[in-house]
């Protein structure tokens, strides 16, 4: 059988193709979340990942890939994640070189994860352009599962985030936030191999119709089976508290708290909702700190006296002995002792310090523990026929971790609700980023979503990801509102993430990887 010979690509100027890597970055960033309005924008993310692709196929070698995807993903991460100079320089006191510093570090870190997709991608690339495509998308796939698991993992800003609309949103509700990225990778790496003659081929032309098919029936399954379900229960009045606590003086004993404990506790008295909820650490002391009879008052209100009326308020709980957990607590007329969530995937350095970091937390004056975790798959708080289920802070990014609760369609969510306080990043894109967070969560599971934040964005989002209602960010405000729960069948992304995780994913990427490798040696 005579030896088959691959046309080479063209390889242009390196320099060129690295320097236009830095601007593509920064725009893959943007398009999750574009300054100024917050909007994603899907077909932003696919034009600046094509243009990586077309950088990688013009790469000689698999060092100059790596490279490419090194700078690429540089880029890419710091405008993602460029916020957390604001919580370690203004609100830490770290020395703004070494806060720059450090996030820059974190990127270059975490890019290594997309310098070695794209040197895979090198080392197995291939002429016919489909097989390009899925190979791409499976080392694009590893990538993001290994920046989304290794080291406690920090999946934000995943390429998956741009798409909360347009074409490829559909595909959450089947293989959720990662698949989606996993797709967007590949149909780049198709639009940076088309060519002029292509659009005289009546079989590109024929493929783009089968796509466009696929798409439209998945897109059509989706609207029928949102269309046809009837929940029993009537819509949830909810209130969402705000208090835009200022940073700054959120736990100073002579400012931030006694205004919070004030605050909060008139507005949950004074609330009509069935359901009110209150962020992270709302109440910011323990319950050993607080004055005789506060805590007690708010139990015996919401258990007894409130007029069957719920409450969810974020508060650190425990003691020296036992170790410390950032929870939320709940009272309703329904449950005799308190509702109690723990959260479960900690922050690093924020809320437990890795091995050999502890000189670099002592450099800032932010207020750090060790907390404990709690597991994965905590009870739902049972309330007027629905199953609300909390989670606090970033643990939405883990969609794998909320989907634990689905395993049991009679006890899964019907509303999910997230209890934060970013008001550690300032006035920054990092609130717009986290509303999509919460959208794409209610995209991959089809439960709506509430919001109750100390400074943004606090918001409700429906189980079609619509945000119906939102308040400003930085308004000490309730957002009053109606939110209509989900029951019955879960969708098929949460019924296998609740049972194998993201093993799964990790076969596809693996399976797609070793096949290349196969046919590669075959040839």
């Amino acid at each position: 059988m005579p030896q088959r010979s691959w046309p080479q690509l063209p390889t242009g100027q390196p320099w060129q193709w690295r320097l236009a890597m830095l601007p593509a970055g920064w725009l893959h960033a943007a398009s999750l979340a574009w300054p100024g309005h917050g909007a994603a924008l899907w077909w932003l993310q696919l034009l600046s990942l094509a243009l990586l692709c077309k950088a990688l196929l013009a790469a000689p070698r698999r060092r100059d890939g790596a490279l490419l995807g090194w700078l690429f993903g540089t880029s890419w991460l710091v405008g993602t994640f460029w916020w957390l100079f604001t919580s370690m320089h203004t609100y830490g006191g770290l020395a703004a070189p070494l806060a720059a510093a450090g996030v820059l570090a974190l990127a270059l870190f975490l890019a290594l994860y997309y310098a070695a997709a794209c040197a895979l991608f090198k080392h197995f690339s291939f002429t016919h352009r489909a097989v390009n495509a899925l190979v791409f998308a499976a080392c694009w796939l590893l990538a993001e599962l290994a920046r989304g698991v290794l080291w406690t993992g920090f999946p934000w800003g995943a390429s998956g985030y741009a798409h909360i609309s347009g074409l490829l949103f559909p595909l959450a509700r089947w293989v959720g936030v990662y698949g989606i990225g996993a797709a967007a990778a590949g149909l780049a790496m198709l639009l940076a191999q088309v060519r002029r003659s292509d659009l005289r081929d009546p079989k590109i032309w024929a493929m783009c119709g089968y796509g466009a098919m696929l798409l439209f029936g998945l897109h059509a399954q989706r609207q029928l089976t949102l269309n046809n379900y009837r929940h029993e229960q009537p819509p949830l009045s909810v209130a969402l508290l705000q208090g835009n606590i200022p940073q700054d003086e959120k736990f100073q004993a002579g400012t931030g708290i006694p205004l919070a404990l004030q605050w909060y506790s008139r507005q949950l008295y004074a609330s009509q909702a069935d359901l009110t909820l209150a962020p992270e650490t709302a109440i910011p002391l323990l319950p050993q700190q607080l004055s005789p009879g506060y805590l007690d008052g708010l139990r015996s209100w919401f258990s007894t006296w409130g007029d069957h009326r719920a409450a969810l308020v974020g508060m650190p709980l425990g003691n020296a002995a036992q170790g410390y957990t950032n929870s939320v607590i709940g009272w309703s007329p329904a449950e005799p002792s308190a509702y109690r969530y723990d959260k479960h995937h900690l922050v690093p350095f924020g809320e437990f310090i890795p091995p050999f970091f502890k000189w670099f937390t002592e450099m800032m004056n932010i207020p750090l523990g060790d907390f404990n975790r709690g597991a994965v798959g905590q009870p739902s708080l049972p309330w007027a026929g629905e199953r609300i289920a909390p989670n606090i802070c970033y643990e939405d990014l883990f969609g794998e971790e909320l989907g634990a609760r689905f395993r049991d369609p009679a006890s899964a969510p019907t509303i999910m609700a997230n209890m934060s306080n970013i008001g550690w990043f300032g006035d920054t894109v990092a609130i717009d980023q986290h509303l999509a967070i919460s959208r794409l969560r209610a995209l991959e599971f089809e439960r709506p979503m509430l919001r109750a934040t100390n400074t943004g964005a606090t918001a409700v989002i429906d189980h079609r990801a619509r945000v119906t209602h939102r308040l400003p960010a930085f308004q000490r405000k309730a957002l009053n509102a109606q939110v209509q729960g989900r029951g019955g069948a879960v969708t098929p992304y949460a019924w296998w993430v609740s049972r194998w995780g993201l093993a799964p994913l990790w076969a596809l990427g693996l399976g797609l990887a070793a096949w290349a490798w196969l046919r590669r040696r075959r040839h």
